[in-house]
């Protein structure tokens, strides 16, 4: 079986949860995890793991070979810039998963509705 290479941008209270899922799914392969605050929990988490950390995720979305990317930031801002840059590469592999759909896998494996919740800050 081939491991799903996902690569995931929001470390904090949406995006470590489903890191540690992440992690602990043997069929994916966590390529990178950005944040602008490399202090958040699932920075920590990541290289606890030997994974890539960013404070750009830019770098994440340049990479045509990572199947999914997951956008947990809550920021329109970052979903744009993604989307353009998988134009200008013509990246056409690749899926950017919107962090409601995260937030329903989330919900779906505690069995209640789980909230998102973000900070001020913005990417670019």
């Amino acid at each position: 079986m081939t491991a799903i290479r996902i690569a995931m941008i929001g470390a904090g209270e949406t995006g470590t949860p489903l890191l540690r899922q992440l992690l602990d799914a043997p069929f994916v392969e966590l390529v990178g995890l950005a944040d602008l605050d490399l202090e958040q929990p699932g920075i920590a988490l990541a290289r606890e793991h030997g994974r890539p950390v960013t404070t750009d995720f830019r770098e994440l979305a340049r990479d045509a070979s990572i199947d999914i990317l997951i956008d947990v930031t809550g920021v329109p801002a970052v979903r744009e810039t993604l989307r353009q840059i998988m134009q200008d590469t013509r990246n056409e592999h690749t899926l950017i998963m919107h962090e409601r759909i995260a937030l329903l896998m989330l919900s779906l494996s505690a069995g209640h509705w789980i909230d998102g919740k973000h900070d001020n800050e913005h990417y670019v």
